[in-house]
């Protein structure tokens, strides 16, 4: 956003029906801050608030607008210079606050989450506590996806959620990433048909993997000369091995887990183990209890729940996924592990389950395996988030159903992004 040192005052301006000046407030959940003009709000990436700019109206909705900045006439203290050249307005979708200092980041993913469980969740005054930081808020992820456009070139999808933007460097992926983005050479990887290139590196620097995906579902012809994995990712993510182990290794609290080609994990290694720790905690188990594991995954929150509970029953759908939970947890003999859908193994599930941990997609959960959760009446639920707005309305409907929530833990998983990862406690009330 260009920088002014006006001090002009008014509304729109002369000759430009779509300028107007604005005092920015609040930051939204999705990136944007806000404004309000003529007693609509108006929606603005790149603003901060406690700024005063003037925004050019770009999408009318009527109630509301989304515009984009056009002069900064009084910054904020929090604006700092973005590290990446690919970050901005018309540029890198990836990112959407390196334009923040990270404290401030910080404090506004808090109030972020407090807003989502008010306004949406209907919960007054949630006890939100301040946002954990990452240890690093720079190159922090352990896997990314690209695109790759016609010409070959790989990138993030822009800002307008439309079009692919090569990049040549990301400052929030391990170095490890970045040396990999700069060796790779697409024509040796079958580029014309490939549509995405997802890279990926273990808790070791040399354990690193490749996925490919194509544009047909068409397996491609690969010869690389790199010490790496490379799988290709059908329809649906299954995964087939053409080159190496076609996984890689995390080791989190001591413990290592088997993570093959599609399957999910935390992208931020320190907060993972940040994140067990919080579950444990808010859990505080006795070695008693019979616990729930949902959208288990390759078995992170079950493996360290067994070494504490008496059973746990961990349901996960992803194929792939549970065939790594096998190899991950093959140590222990209190773990049930179901293959399928948690909205249809929660309705056929029997026994009791004193505990639930739950940590879906970010569409959340359906509504119906809320209810069928909330009919098992387990004491407590441990609610993993990376959604404030979804965790805003499955809470909403857990309360409906007998719960009270004590409390929201947030943490800082993707710094420099907007996407803010929480945990959240719920126990019945009655």
């Amino acid at each position: 956003m260009p920088e002014s040192h006006s001090t002009e005052q008014g509304g729109q301006a002369a000759g430009s029906d779509n300028l107007i000046e604005l005092e920015i407030t609040t930051m939204a959940h999705g990136g944007s801050a806000i404004g309000r003009y003529e007693g609509r709000t108006i929606f603005v990436p790149y603003a901060i608030p406690g700024e005063r700019i003037t925004a050019r109206i770009v999408q009318d909705k009527g109630r509301f607008a989304h515009a984009e900045g056009v002069l900064l006439l009084e910054g904020a203290a929090a604006r700092v210079q973005p590290e990446c050249p690919h970050f901005g307005p018309g540029r890198c979708g990836g990112c959407h606050w390196q334009h923040i200092a990270y404290e401030a980041q910080l404090a506004f993913k808090q109030n972020i989450v407090t807003d989502q469980l008010t306004r949406i969740g209907g919960i007054p005054n949630p006890t939100v506590l301040p946002t954990i930081p990452s240890p690093n808020p720079w190159q922090y992820r352990t896997h990314v996806t690209l695109h790759v456009t016609e010409s070959g070139q790989v990138g993030f999808i822009g800002t307008d959620d439309q079009h692919i933007v090569p990049i040549e460097e990301c400052h929030i992926i391990r170095p490890e990433l970045q040396d990999l983005l700069e060796t790779l050479d697409l024509e040796t990887l079958d580029g014309g048909i490939l549509s995405r290139v997802r890279l990926q590196v273990g808790t070791e620097s040399d354990d690193r993997l490749i996925a490919l995906s194509t544009v047909d579902d068409s397996q491609p012809a690969v010869e690389i000369d790199l010490p790496l994995s490379v799988s290709f990712l059908s329809e649906e993510d299954t995964p087939h091995t053409l080159i190496g182990a076609g996984s890689v290794q995390y080791t989190i609290k001591g413990r290592t887990f088997q993570v093959t080609a599609g399957s999910f994990f935390q992208v931020n290694l320190p907060l993972a183990e940040t994140l067990v720790d919080l579950v444990l905690a808010r859990l505080n188990l006795q070695g008693t209890e019979n616990v729930l594991d949902l959208y288990s995954g390759v078995g992170l929150f079950t493996a360290f729940l067994a070494a504490h509970a008496a059973s746990v029953t961990a349901i996960e759908g992803f194929p792939t996924a549970v065939s790594d939970a096998d190899a991950n947890l093959s140590d222990f003999e209190n773990i049930t592990l179901i293959e399928g859908l948690v909205e249809e193994a929660l309705e056929a599930l029997d026994g009791t389950f004193d505990c639930v941990v739950l940590d879906p997609p970010r569409s959340g959960m359906e509504a119906h395996a809320l209810d069928a959760l909330a009919a098992l009446a387990p004491a407590k639920i441990v609610y993993v988030s990376c959604d404030p707005a979804t965790l805003a309305r499955d809470a909403k409907r857990l309360l409906g159903k007998g719960y009270a929530l004590q409390e929201v833990q947030p943490l800082d998983m993707f710094p420099q992004t907007y996407h803010v990862e929480s945990v959240a406690t719920f126990v019945r009330a009655n």
